[in-house]
């Protein structure tokens, strides 16, 4: 095959706890599903998903609900043939790779890929971690007595599949505005995101716009706040409730200026005449719009829009993390020493609040793989880790300077060119840190290790190999 995949066999045996009261607690184990074929032009794939039942609690969606797993699947796989054939699995990842050129991409589990620039998101990657230095920091950190291991990892997920979003935009006689979403913030700076939509779309400060969300007695519908959707279903709802308040402002511009409607754009917040120097804000239409002298004839009076948007398919977020770890053979601790990410999430909106979700989302892909574990006791069933104080999850100090950049290929599925992002970083991550982990190990003859490589497991897994060896 000359390094080229020709087939993808995947078996999954799920435990979904003792109760199955929902779509959602089989949500995890299916979602993954057509990403296992991952960024790369596999001709076939087969997949078969056995789900049982046991005397645990139930599953449910956690921060990208089986895409973090499916990942690691294709790109644990890669580097083991790599590593079984004598190969670079860098190269075997570029020979299939699936080109820009050949986009949109079905791939065979019946996934749809719109766009995407999955070779570049590489490229940058290897450059911005200097992978070509790698065996020096490697060789560096073998005579301070450690293990040094390095991953690249390219994902991909599934993301704001095609459910409604609700937004409304409510001005006031005085002309001050409202913004009105049903997505609920629950951290992720909405307000921020959709101020600055707003005054993308409409000119308006988002000092002077008030924000409401999650209230059932004044938004009219909401769908919530999950699987990476807000921004691109939310934020297109929003511009579309936009749209009308501009349409329905050029009719009262229009009166306003004396002219035809036909000749009314509106550009930086103002209605202009074609032309000519002659315009009105929208502030000024918006208090026109509740005086019914100064309406056109067959306008109802006020100005209140509301935009409610659901996508045809779902889109695909992806990216390439590179992970560099360092491993203590005495006490099999682990150190995360280096991390890059090039993502793309379609159009950016802010930057800021795109790279803090990216952190957290790798913040708990870094959990999954090295600490985190639901412990039942194997006698009487009784759980073990039922607090903090005994399920470990990571801190400040466990994470390493991230370096994030964006490599945006807007998508056509909706007029923002958005995404997604709220899951992108914990798709990336749990594979990248396990893949860098099991690379370290490889040097003392590690090759299979399951998830959390905690101190106590990777020390376990080194003396099981040293003992082995000849």
């Amino acid at each position: 095959a000359d390094g080229r995949f020709i087939g993808l066999r995947v078996r999954t045996l799920a435990n979904v706890g003792a109760y199955v009261s929902s779509d959602r607690n089989l949500l995890a184990t299916f979602s993954n599903v057509a990403t296992l074929v991952g960024v790369y032009t596999f001709p076939a794939a087969y997949v078969r998903v056995l789900s049982v039942m046991t005397n645990t609690n139930s599953t449910a969606p956690y921060r990208g609900a089986g895409r973090p797993e499916s990942t690691y699947v294709i790109e644990r796989l890669i580097d083991d043939a790599a590593r079984e054939l004598g190969l670079d699995r860098i190269e075997l990842r570029r020979k299939n790779v699936i080109p820009s050129s050949a986009m949109p991409y079905r791939t065979p589990l019946g996934a749809n890929y719109d766009c995407g620039a999955f070779d570049k998101n590489m490229e940058e990657a290897l450059k911005l971690a200097d992978v070509a230095g790698f065996p020096a920091r490697r060789e560096a950190a073998r005579r301070r007595g450690a293990l040094r291991g390095l991953a690249v990892v390219n994902a991909i997920e599934q993301a704001a599949g095609p459910q409604p979003e609700f937004a409304e935009i409510r001005f006031a006689p005085s002309g001050s505005a409202t913004l009105l979403m049903g997505s609920k913030n629950q951290g992720q700076g909405h307000e921020t995101t959709f101020k600055q939509i707003l005054h993308e779309r409409l000119g308006l400060d988002p000092a002077d716009v008030r924000y409401i969300d999650g209230d059932t007695e004044r938004v009219g519908f909401g769908m919530g706040t999950m699987g990476s959707r807000s921004t691109v279903i939310g934020g297109t709802a929003l511009w579309t409730a936009a749209d009308k308040v501009i349409a329905k402002g050029k009719k009262i511009a229009a009166r306003l200026l004396e002219a035809a409607e036909a000749d009314i754009t509106f550009a930086d917040g103002k209605f202009a005449v074609v032309g000519t120097d002659r315009a009105v804000v929208l502030k000024d239409v918006a208090r026109a719009a509740f005086q019914p002298a100064q309406l056109p004839p067959g306008v109802e009076p006020g100005l209140y829009e509301t935009g409610t948007f659901s996508p045809k398919q779902a889109t695909w977020p992806n990216g390439c993390h590179v992970c560099e770890a360092e491993i203590d053979p005495d006490t099999g601790a682990v150190a995360l020493v280096s991390y890059v990410i090039v993502d793309d999430v379609g159009t950016v909106i802010n930057p800021i609040t795109l790279k803090g979700q990216i952190h957290g989302g790798v913040a708990q892909g870094v959990g999954q793989a090295l600490m985190e574990q639901v412990v039942y006791d194997a006698e009487s069933g009784q759980l073990l880790t039922a607090s903090f104080m005994d399920y470990a999850i990571p801190r400040a100090d466990t994470m390493p300077d991230m370096h994030i950049e964006s490599n945006p290929v807007p998508t056509k599925l909706n007029p923002l060119g958005a995404k997604g992002a709220g899951e992108a970083g914990t798709v990336g991550a749990l594979p990248a840190v396990m893949n860098a982990v099991m690379d370290a190990l490889a040097t003392v003859g590690v090759r299979e290790l399951d998830m959390p490589a905690s101190a106590e497991r990777v020390w376990h897994a080194i003396h099981a190999a040293a003992s082995v060896r000849p």
